[in-house]
């Protein structure tokens, strides 16, 4: 039988080897021998033993103690972990490396915090006058709430006569061997919480939440727009015997409006004007989002497409008393099923501009006659 090397010399580390020199020097060869990474070589899973049982033994300041007065002989005759006898083949070593470059999962003997609600997610269709003022609504939400017979504690009578999992040993996980690697997994039997219990609640089996429907008033602020979330927290789903619940996600949408376009927080609207308002001017009145109306100067002139700001007249700011602006669009409208008159004053209109337009006092007579038809048209 060949004699086993020192375990120094598998390390490739002194004897004076500080524990983080060991470390790093297992780490550095581990990943270098490691089976998974050296398909075909033989040599590789015997080294890969070979240095785990090192580590495994010289990790531990008493074993390590004990092999630098010993050697060898300290652990064939007592059968200790690293004399390569049965259970894991790669032992501790790997074990301890594994969680500390990769996570412990919760920690080994400690309970999961898990139980925690889930998060729920509600749709809110508002209008855009409920976006720019503000508005209360109450939303239907079927959810897990707390179990009002056992308290949430999930106990009959709501005395909770828990202890810990015999399957986990109240880790809430457990662990187990594939191939080289440790695959950690909520346990089974008492779903990551590390604890059963006992005399469970006959309504809720234990679980200490029932589903059941919820009536919310939500607070939409002004100025929110379509997309934007509110967050209601501890709304959501409760938690697992008397666990923390979870948050109610909100997500906003804004119904398309008939007259207003939204930009950011200006509010843009098209309004038609009459030729005859276009080509001599005026006042018009205009609808506003807050339910108001303002009037708007029209120059003479004006054409499709022309646009003229109201400042101040447009969109809530979010948690701001400040508005944006509103935006005025101008289309200059082209009349349906003239009359004979309306028909015979445009043909003089168009000989006049043939002509050279307006300027003479024939032709501003002309063009008083023609806003007196139009306006006759009405909108």
């Amino acid at each position: 039988m060949m004699a086993k090397r020192d375990f120094y010399e598998i390390l490739g580390v002194s004897r004076d080897a500080s524990d983080e020199d060991l470390k790093k020097a297992y780490r550095k060869l581990a990943m270098q021998w490691h089976p998974d990474r050296n398909h075909g070589n033989k040599d590789a899973e015997p080294k890969f033993k070979e240095l785990n049982e090192a580590y495994d033994v010289l990790k531990d300041p008493e074993r390590r103690a004990a092999y630098d007065q010993y050697g060898h002989a300290a652990f064939d005759q007592s059968g200790g972990r690293g004399g390569g006898g049965g259970g894991n083949p790669f032992g501790g070593a790997f074990e301890d490396i594994f969680e500390e470059m990769f996570g412990r999962f919760g920690g080994r003997g400690q309970r999961q915090s898990t139980g925690r609600g889930a998060d729920l997610r509600q749709e809110v269709q508002i209008t855009l006058e409920e976006a720019f003022a503000g508005a209360k609504t109450t939303i239907r939400v079927p959810s897990s709430v707390q179990c009002e017979t056992c308290t949430g504690t999930g106990a009959e009578g709501g005395k909770a006569q828990a202890q810990n999992c015999a399957t986990c040993q109240g880790a809430g996980k457990v662990r187990q061997q594939q191939g080289f690697f440790l695959v950690e997994r909520t346990c089974p039997t008492c779903g990551g919480q590390g604890r059963i219990i006992k005399n469970p609640c006959k309504i809720c089996a234990g679980s200490g939440r029932v589903q059941r429907e919820r009536n919310l008033s939500v607070t939409i602020p002004a100025g929110v727009d379509d997309g934007m979330r509110i967050r209601l927290t501890g709304e959501g789903e409760a938690g697992l015997r008397g666990a923390p619940a979870g948050d109610l996600y909100v997500d906003i949408g804004v119904k398309p409006h008939a007259l207003f376009q939204r930009q950011e927080n200006n509010i843009f609207v098209r309004v038609p004007l009459r030729m005859s308002q276009a080509a001599l001017g005026g006042a018009v009145e205009v609808p506003v989002i807050d339910g108001g109306r303002a009037k708007v100067t029209i120059p003479a002139g004006t054409q499709t497409g022309d646009q003229f700001r109201l400042r101040g007249k447009g969109f809530s700011v979010l948690r701001s008393g400040v508005r944006g602006d509103m935006f005025v669009q101008v289309a200059v409208e082209t009349p349906q099923n003239l009359t004979a008159k309306q028909r015979e004053l445009l043909e003089q209109f168009e000989a006049e501009a043939e002509a050279g337009g307006r300027g003479s006092p024939e032709a501003e007579g002309f063009f008083s006659k023609v806003k007196e038809f139009w306006d006759g048209l009405g909108r």
